[in-house]
């Protein structure tokens, strides 16, 4: 008798980005669990618990009015300072703690990626999603420490999930970039709080991008985050919109950012395993 060939079922990753969307939703329980298993360490015998989400900007908000706004006096327009760097603060402690979580991920999760298959970009995806809810913690401190100073929020609050979404983009692109450079380059564990450290002093959480020369604000907006920074503050107190020309370039900016960093994650998963 002749022996029948067995067959060989080959299992990767889908290609193109509509496959992505798709390997996501198919997958979408998973990343529940990795999303919902982060959630669960990140807090896990700690004795403050989730107020470690409002400590931190709540901290970082004090030091900056009393150096910068107090004793610098540096402007924030008609906005008390605290209110000023506070919600300046939501948007970028999101998107650095996003950064700290995701661009680590694939490395972190060594164990995970090497002994079953699943689309890799899930992990960094979780590691960004997992930071809203932290934002929504965040913006109910912001609207309490608003009605405490007097400042109202403004009808311009139905933008916000859109500078949020925008937020959320430009995180998940750098990270997708981060993440897959991580994992044959580990230099980007030192090197990413130097990158985050600088990235937040060009950013406009501590000043107003208003004192940025009107020549350099297009410039300035492929610092995608100063134009989500000073989005979110417009948002919510109606103060400090962002030129339309820095959000422009900060939008297209952001969809290469991200388009570049999907495209390379994918062109480098397939070694993920063999090298992590």
């Amino acid at each position: 008798m002749t022996a029948q060939a067995i067959p060989v079922i080959e299992i990767g990753a889908n290609r193109g980005s509509v496959a992505v969307f798709r390997d996501v939703w198919q997958y979408r329980e998973l990343l529940y669990f990795l999303v919902w298993r982060d959630l669960k360490v990140r807090y896990k015998q700690t004795a403050l618990g989730v107020l470690w989400i409002v400590l931190q900007p709540a901290a970082a908000t004090l030091v900056f009015s009393v150096i910068f706004g107090h004793l610098l006096r540096l402007p924030s327009g008609d906005l008390p300072y605290p209110i000023f760097a506070l919600s300046g603060l939501l948007a970028w402690t999101y998107f650095a703690s996003s950064l700290n979580r995701a661009g680590g991920s694939l490395v972190s999760n060594a164990d995970l990626i090497t002994k079953v298959y699943f689309p890799r970009i899930l992990v960094p995806l979780a590691g960004v999603i997992n930071g809203l809810p932290d934002v929504a913690v965040s913006l109910v401190v912001l609207l309490v420490a608003m009605l405490a100073f007097g400042v109202a929020p403004a009808v311009t609050v139905v933008y916000l999930p859109l500078f949020l979404l925008l937020a959320m983009a430009v995180s998940l692109g750098v990270s997708l970039w981060l993440a897959a450079l991580n994992v044959k380059y580990r230099d980007i564990n030192h090197l990413l709080p130097f990158i985050i450290q600088i990235w937040m002093y060009a950013t406009p959480i501590i000043y107003p991008s208003s004192i940025i020369p009107e020549r350099w604000q297009t410039v300035y907006g492929f610092n995608p985050m100063a134009s989500i920074v000073e989005g979110v503050r417009w948002s919510l107190t109606g103060q400090g919109a962002p030129s339309s020309s820095m959000l422009l370039v900060s939008i297209l900016f952001t969809l290469v950012v991200l388009a570049s960093g999907l495209a390379y994650f994918r062109q480098t998963e397939r070694t993920f395993a063999d090298i992590v």
